[in-house]
């Protein structure tokens, strides 16, 4: 990656406002890696001069409206309500009158495009095909999916997008999402320095994430029990909280795994780092993942990453045999798993190439990418790339004009 110091100056973004719409923030129980990628990258606009307000649902957790780092929050409505509670608060002006709004679709979209003629990019971690009639069964799925298959891409069809890997942009692509308009911007990743001494003694595996279905933590769990009959000292980890937090632990206790698997429940910073590190590898059984930011985190700590192929982000996220393993079925997980935790020469080499990837992958890199971005659509342009480096490697291209791939 670039080196962030040789990054160029965005004069013309000073003093700007900034609005994000999202269902969530870091401070939701509910918050996760797509959360920390937006106040990240509001962060970066604070820095570079900009006025930034973000939006999202109210919760125990924090009040209705505070300043932190720069940045506004505004918190209105519930899971669901928030949608037209943001709507009516950008309509009316309770969020300033922005230059730009960034309307975060996770699965459905602010509408935002209806009720301001401020230029709107749309942020996409990625699509919600497989997740709809998991997390909600039935016509509200079918509803909802129907908003972000069709509906959506029509309503921002002059949009410009934002998607946070490729495997993202060409799901936009299926979905109609045309034109040279869907800029790649890929997570970053946060140096952590640990006071743990270093691997755990006995086998550990380790899910960190939200219990909700769609991150199928059940399959890391027999994977485990599978793998005791040869390694019993072996214990899983799972750190997160989430709705699906019961029926996890029903199926531990249907499975017989009480005594090998240890719910660390919502832990802070340092605790979820102090696990990544003494864990020899990091499970990721999700259905769908954009980018997956707890495969650069757990590589901060040199431990590879076992995840599905078919979650997308992943694909990119991971180096398939240098930096962790790509699998397409519960049984390879399985298998997997227990090759790694059985062969401690790949493992470790494995888990210097999960260093060395997510030393490549930096927050300041990305938000000078996503500035790029926003100043493009202040300025009535589009940016259209699949590689992040194309963004900082000259001015911005305008619309209909396509550039070579490397």
């Amino acid at each position: 990656m670039r080196d962030p110091d040789d990054r160029p100056d965005l004069p013309d973004l000073v003093g700007k406002h900034v609005v994000f719409l999202s269902w969530r923030d870091t401070r939701n129980p509910e918050g996760g890696g797509a959360e920390r990628y937006l106040e990240k990258m509001a962060a970066g606009l604070v820095a570079r001069g900009c006025t930034v307000t973000i939006f999202c649902a109210a919760h125990a957790a924090a009040p209705p409206e505070e300043v932190v780092d720069g940045i506004r929050f505004v918190r209105r409505g519930s899971k669901l309500s928030v949608y037209l509670a943001g709507m009516r608060a950008l309509r009316r002006g309770d969020l300033g009158h922005p230059d730009v709004v960034v309307d975060v679709q996770n699965g459905l979209p602010f509408f935002s495009r209806l009720v301001t003629r401020a230029p709107i990019v749309v942020l996409v971690h990625h699509v919600h095909r497989e997740q709809w009639p998991v997390v909600y069964p039935g016509v509200t799925g079918r509803v909802g999916w129907w908003i972000e298959r069709w509906l959506a891409p029509r309503l921002y069809r002059r949009s410009q997008y934002v998607a946070v890997s490729r495997a993202t942009r060409g799901e936009l692509r299926q979905l109609g999402v045309r034109g040279p308009r869907v800029a790649v911007v890929h997570n970053g990743t946060d140096p952590f320095v640990s006071v743990d001494p270093g691997k755990s003694p006995t086998p550990l595996v380790a899910v960190v994430g939200r219990l909700v279905p769609h991150k199928q933590v059940e399959h890391a769990v027999d994977a485990v029990v599978a793998l005791r009959r040869d390694l019993p000292d072996l214990t899983l980890s799972i750190v997160g909280s989430g709705w699906w937090d019961a029926e996890l632990h029903e199926h531990v206790q249907a499975v017989a795994a009480g005594d090998a698997v240890v719910f660390e429940g919502h832990v802070d910073e340092e605790r979820k780092h102090e696990i990544y590190e003494r864990a020899w590898v990091l499970a990721l059984p999700s259905l769908k993942e954009g980018w997956g930011l707890v495969i650069g985190e757990a590589g901060m700590h040199s431990t590879p990453c076992v995840a599905y192929r078919s979650a997308g982000g992943t694909r990119e996220s991971i180096g398939d045999g240098t930096s962790g393993v790509l699998v397409d079925t519960k049984e390879e997980l399985t298998a997997a798993l227990g090759d790694l935790l059985s062969d401690r020469g790949r493992r470790e080499a494995l888990g210097r190439g999960a260093l060395a990837m997510s030393q490549g992958f930096t927050w300041e890199h990305a938000q000078q990418s996503f500035a790029l971005v926003l100043l493009a659509s202040l300025q009535g342009r589009h940016l259209d790339t699949q590689d992040p480096e194309d963004l900082t490697d000259g001015p911005a291209r305008r619309p209909g004009r396509r550039r070579r791939r490397a």
